[in-house]
């Protein structure tokens, strides 16, 4: 499988708005874009060429408001982008890796995403990203 890099760093947060001024102020990062999906507000704040993703969720039945009831704000998960998401898909089933997604699905700025079974990670739960052939909408 070939990893090109750290898409982004996703960390549950309570309130985007706070985050997001307080990654600016402190840090000088600014929110490049948001996007709502289904029951959560997503926004990204480029580091170089990496991404920090704040995940805040809109319901109390989203899985970024399930993980803030039980964890608080914290790391939610890391992104690698990958060259073939099918290859590494293939790669990850064909090692006996569990996956919560067998088959890429669209997620953020139209990539095909999939998620690595947080039990094959002891806990950790790692996302792999494929951008768009024609760059990802919104970055």
């Amino acid at each position: 499988m070939k990893i090109k890099r750290i898409e982004h760093i996703a960390v549950a947060v309570e309130d985007m708005d706070f985050m997001a001024g307080l990654l600016g102020d402190k840090f000088g990062l600014d929110l490049e874009y948001t996007e709502d999906r289904a029951a959560t507000r997503i926004g990204m704040l480029p580091v170089g060429e990496t991404y920090i993703e704040l995940l805040q969720g809109v319901t109390p039945d989203s899985g970024a408001a399930k993980w803030l009831k039980d964890k608080g704000q914290s790391l939610f998960h890391i992104c690698f982008e990958v060259e073939d998401i099918d290859a590494a898909l293939a790669e990850l089933k064909a090692k006996g890796t569990p996956l919560l997604n067998d088959e890429p699905i669209i997620r953020h700025a139209n990539c095909r995403i999939a998620f690595i079974d947080p039990k094959a990670t002891r806990n950790l739960l790692f996302e792999l990203a494929e951008m768009p052939k024609d760059g990802p909408a919104g970055h």
